[in-house]
């Protein structure tokens, strides 16, 4: 798969932006995962099923947005992009406070 190689410092960003994204229910963990492994891994499906040690088409499926996975799973397929699975507050407006907090302190 062809791809721009991204410096260290556009991954962070791309990372940062995905991860708002997400805690915004702008977009779903399966994007994330789908463009992470894209554009900053530029794996195929096979390839990335393959290093994290499932099938393709439960990467597929996670991807889409189609399974129920356990947490140890998406750990398991977040790990090699830096990122773990966390508790959030179901409450959108203390999420948005909690993620002013920590864009101010960073």
């Amino acid at each position: 798969m062809k791809r721009k190689e991204l410096s260290s410092i556009e991954r962070e960003a791309l990372l940062t932006t995905l991860a708002t994204q997400l805690v915004r229910e702008e977009i779903s963990s399966g994007q994330v995962l789908r463009q992470l492994r894209r554009d900053v891994l530029g794996m195929s499906q096979t390839q990335y099923a393959e290093r994290v040690g499932i099938s393709r088409r439960t990467l597929s499926d996670l991807e889409a947005d189609k399974a129920s996975p356990t947490v140890a799973l998406l750990n398991q397929v977040f790990r090699p992009l830096g990122l773990q699975v966390g508790l959030l507050p179901r409450n959108r407006e203390l999420r948005e406070r909690l993620l002013s907090v920590e864009s101010s302190t960073v």
